[in-house]
């Protein structure tokens, strides 16, 4: 029996490994040459792996530019259950979220803080249902968290996830405008300032 399920584990495992190095290879290559000048062709040999290869994993080239959707969620998923039980809601949202900041940081998303001019109009429509998917399944996190009998618990769920990841498209937009002009900070720090920002609206 064992020597049945390895074969399949070590494929399971090359499989991840292959999607990894793709998203990896857009990523770099994304922002070392740009979008347009990157081919499906240089994402695969930068994987070593063939173009048809690359289709059995993405669609398009155009689905690189977003990161994994699920492989993020299920890191924040993670993080959030891992957070204290009694850590105020929207502070364990917020601190899960900042741990999957280097993941999201290594994942094509990378790409997005960069002018795309050229392929805007695909990016906003593909970045606003990702969005869209993901805060549906945090507000369900969310809602765990909440005691079963608080009142209007599924609003105040969604209003926690919906607040944390404006945020987070905050940053990617600011980002991206800032990029414009000149060199701009990375990494989860912004994310943290921003974070801050939103725990202080409404605070006298």
């Amino acid at each position: 029996m064992p020597n049945e399920i390895a074969p399949a584990g070590l494929r399971e495992r090359k499989k991840v490994e292959t999607r990894r190095l793709l998203l990896e290879g857009a990523a770099r290559l994304f922002r070392e040459r740009g979008f347009e000048a990157t081919t499906v062709a240089d994402i695969a040999a930068h994987a070593n792996v063939s173009v048809r290869t690359f289709f059995r994993y993405f669609e398009s080239k155009e689905a690189l530019l977003l990161p994994d959707g699920v492989e993020i969620f299920a890191y924040v998923e993670n993080a959030l259950a891992g957070r204290p039980a009694d850590e105020e809601p929207l502070d364990a949202v917020c601190n899960a979220l900042l741990e999957a900041a280097e993941p999201f940081a290594a994942s094509t998303l990378t790409a997005l803080s960069h002018p795309l001019e050229d392929i805007e109009n695909v990016v906003t429509a593909r970045l606003v249902q990702a969005f869209s998917d993901f805060e549906e399944r945090l507000t369900a996190l969310v809602r765990r968290r909440l005691p079963p009998d608080a009142p209007d618990a599924d609003l105040e769920a969604a209003v926690i996830a919906c607040a944390a990841l404006s945020a987070v498209r905050a940053v990617l937009r600011t980002r991206r405008a800032r990029r414009a002009t000149g060199p701009s900070d990375t990494g989860p720090a912004t994310l943290l300032r921003a974070f801050r920002i939103l725990r202080g609206i409404g605070t006298p």
